[in-house]
């Protein structure tokens, strides 16, 4: 019998609290207090965790380098989440850029403009 929110999507709901919480509070590079993670999606396994994130910066630049800050830290993100988390496992952390925010950010800009 399946339910309605299944084990993935509740260690994925876990894990995006847990993150914006040390993203906020617990890194010393004040960059990471830009960063809004969007949505977490789990495998099946629990192994990996694909993290999408936005940012509250314009430049490409910029946040291409955050983005590849933040995996530089993902290891020791995951080793402060297995604190935080009750988990047997701790999936491996792949933060990846969520352009669809950006792009809700400037329709609406567009339509404000209108």
């Amino acid at each position: 019998m399946k339910r309605g929110y299944d084990r993935t999507e509740r260690v994925a709901d876990l894990i995006q609290q847990a993150l914006a919480q040390m993203l906020l509070q617990d890194m010393n590079d004040n960059r990471f207090q830009l960063i809004t993670i969007t949505g977490v999606n789990v495998s099946k396994d629990l192994s990996y965790a694909k993290i999408y994130v936005s940012v509250l910066i314009d430049e490409a630049d910029k946040i291409k380098e955050m983005i590849t800050d933040l995996n530089l830290a993902a290891k020791s993100l995951r080793f402060q989440l297995a604190k935080k988390v009750k988990l047997r496992i701790v999936p491996e952390l792949k933060f990846v850029y969520d352009e669809a925010a950006a792009y809700g950010f400037k329709i609406n800009s567009l339509l404000n403009k209108m």
